[in-house]
């Protein structure tokens, strides 16, 4: 019986135990075979303790040398110089990456200096092209223009009206008697509660946008945005309006506060920035209410 108990078990080779194991352990630096307590290399005083753990710790290094310096990186190990002409692999063991912060693109050492890689002609990753601002300038600067000229023309006809043998009005009585007629002759949604009304004078540019009624007094409430404005404005004055369908920004519509002198963000509140009797014009293919656009 016992003798069978020793053909299917193995007994423990450490030298003050020698326990019958029917699951021995085999240790992988010393090769010798243990019980379950003296499994461990500490346990049984191993000869050759953190052998097979270097060993180990070999093969892996030798491992990602093979696949990262003499084999060819991939796209999930390395990233290729951004010069047209380079091969080189960077941000791998053998070859560091140098970003440049004018381009915004990686380059070898090689080609990491600005004259390298010609970074004075390139477009840095994630700007706008300066032709696409330079055309949208031209744009903007050219329709607001135009619209300054008309109200220019204006201005010197009302001026002319006194040499007629009328009275001058006041600035303070002009003004008064304007955002009166707006508010006699306004349309707007008669749920927007009296005190939250902003009467306003909304015109659609000739030249920029083709509408079936040129101008209006209008309405709204000033806890809306000038998104929200914009369309309702357009729908007043039966304006195609597009900006909701996507596409480029020369077919979207955008609002100029003539009072401010600048090209309203969609998402101002009207009541912030407007008064009651102002004027907006929708011109369309403007451009983006960037400042420095707006500047003349």
């Amino acid at each position: 019986m016992d003798k069978d108990l020793e053909a299917i078990g193995v007994h423990c080779q450490y030298t003050y135990c020698n326990q019958l194991d029917f699951l021995p352990f085999r240790c992988e630096s010393c090769k010798h075979t243990f019980c379950l307590d003296h499994r461990t290399e500490t346990s049984h005083k191993c000869a050759r303790a953190g052998e097979w753990a270097a060993m180990r710790r070999k093969a892996t290094e030798r491992n990602m040398n093979s696949s990262l310096l003499n084999g060819k990186p991939t796209p999930a190990t390395g990233t290729q110089c951004s010069h047209p002409q380079c091969k080189t692999y960077i941000n791998t063991l053998s070859a560091v990456g140098v970003a440049c912060p004018t381009c915004n693109r990686q380059y070898c050492l090689k080609h990491r200096l600005r004259e390298e890689h010609a970074c004075a002609t390139l477009v840095p990753l994630g700007a706008r092209p300066a032709s696409l601002v330079n055309i949208q300038k031209q744009k903007a600067l050219g329709a607001l223009d135009t619209f300054r000229a008309l109200i220019a023309s204006k201005k010197k006809g009302a001026d002319r009206a006194p040499l007629e043998g009328r009275k001058a009005p006041t600035t303070s009585s002009s003004t008064v008697g304007s955002l009166a007629d707006i508010r006699r002759s306004a349309k707007g949604d008669a749920r927007i509660p009296a005190d939250k009304r902003l009467y306003l004078r909304v015109e659609a540019e000739a030249a920029t946008t083709t509408a079936k009624l040129p101008a209006g007094n209008f309405f709204y409430n000033r806890e809306w945005s000038v998104g929200r404005v914009l369309d309702e404005a357009a729908k007043g004055l039966q304006v195609q309006n597009v900006n909701n369908r996507g596409g480029g920004e020369e077919k979207k519509l955008r609002v100029y506060h003539v009072q401010g002198g600048r090209l309203l963000e969609f998402g101002e509140k009207v009541g912030v920035g407007l008064l009651s009797g102002n004027t907006i014009v929708l011109l369309r293919g403007v451009g983006p209410a960037v400042p420095d656009l707006m500047a003349v």
